[in-house]
């Protein structure tokens, strides 16, 4: 289980985060969400692996780890 940090990501970041029991590692791309970030799941090697239907999605806050600054 991943432990959220009180980090607010920001654009260019790499972020962890799951869904469904599965590990997702995503860049924050720029956005107007004030509550969330949206992730771009392409920097996954595995994605294609994994059935996600989605190469970007919406995470909040309080929902993912900064991996990569």
């Amino acid at each position: 289980m991943i432990q959220p940090d009180e980090k607010v990501a920001t654009p260019g970041q790499i972020v962890s985060f799951e869904r469904n029991d599965i590990t997702f590692t995503g860049k924050v791309i720029p956005s107007q969400c004030q509550r969330s970030v949206i992730v771009d799941l392409t920097v996954m090697d595995n994605l294609d692996e994994i059935d996600f239907e989605y190469d970007r999605t919406v995470v909040a806050h309080t929902n993912y780890r900064i991996i990569e600054e």
